[in-house]
């Protein structure tokens, strides 16, 4: 569907239809150097339900399964388990499954322990058809030259338009130069080595608060309350004149 709305050719594509969770297809074309995934967020699935599912190849590796009312790591795993030994995979995450607890939490400690994890890249919200939240992209690799992880705020990256926002070429060319060049860009982009990844951001956020002079302030909070200390004088005669 989307090759179909973006004019792509897809008669040079094998597409096959199939539950991509508990029925996968191209099984015998893997490992794939490029990977391009847009799953649902959060949706239900089988999981520990059925107990086979922990031998399957593709989440094994992890020890754990996802949890049944998110099925978020078990498309990632899934990604992961396609990806040939030279690629990389893209994928559009959900926000939540960087910070929630639980089965998801020690899924993503896999994954840095592992060193699968290259690139997180925090998007502006609304850029997607169907929903407005600000999503992030994940991006897997298994030939990595470093143990860092690389954090990328993409957040003000936006052009707005009548419905939703969108990245123009310019935003998705930057992206790209801050992803391939891996330095650390002030409030952009920071790379963090993966022993000491234990929080959920590491881009410290631009301080776009205007600047307070303390002085000025504070001569007009001493003239704001002198206007209150006379008008309250005024009202204290005018109650006495009415009083008399």
């Amino acid at each position: 569907m989307n090759m179909f709305l973006h004019n792509i050719n897809y008669d040079k594509f094998h597409i096959e239809l199939g539950d991509t969770l508990l029925n996968p297809k191209l099984k015998d074309d893997k490992p794939f150097d490029a990977i391009v995934s847009n799953p649902p967020y959060s949706v239900k699935w089988k999981g520990s339900d059925d107990p086979t599912l922990i031998n399957d190849e593709r989440f094994a590796p992890a020890g754990i399964l996802p949890p049944k009312s998110k099925a978020d790591f078990a498309f990632i795993l899934h990604s992961l388990n396609y990806l040939s030994a030279r690629g990389r995979a893209a994928i559009v995450s959900f926000p939540g499954i960087f910070y929630r607890g639980g089965a998801e939490q020690k899924i993503r400690q896999y994954l840095v322990d592992n060193n699968y994890v290259e690139t997180v890249i925090a998007l502006a919200p609304n850029l997607f058809y169907g929903t407005s939240i600000a999503v992030n992209i994940l991006v897997l690799s298994k030939h990595k030259a470093d143990n860092k992880t690389q954090f990328i705020d993409a957040g003000k990256l936006l052009k707005k338009e009548i419905n939703n926002n969108i990245l123009t070429d310019a935003h998705i060319a930057q992206i790209m130069r801050l992803f391939a060049d891996k330095a650390d860009v002030p409030h952009l982009a920071q790379s963090v080595d993966n022993s000491a990844i234990a929080a959920s951001s590491y881009v410290e956020a631009e301080d776009t608060r205007e600047a307070v002079d303390i002085a000025v302030l504070n001569a007009e909070i001493k003239a704001t309350v002198a206007k209150i200390n006379e008008l309250r004088q005024s009202i204290d005669e005018i109650i006495a004149e009415l009083e008399a």
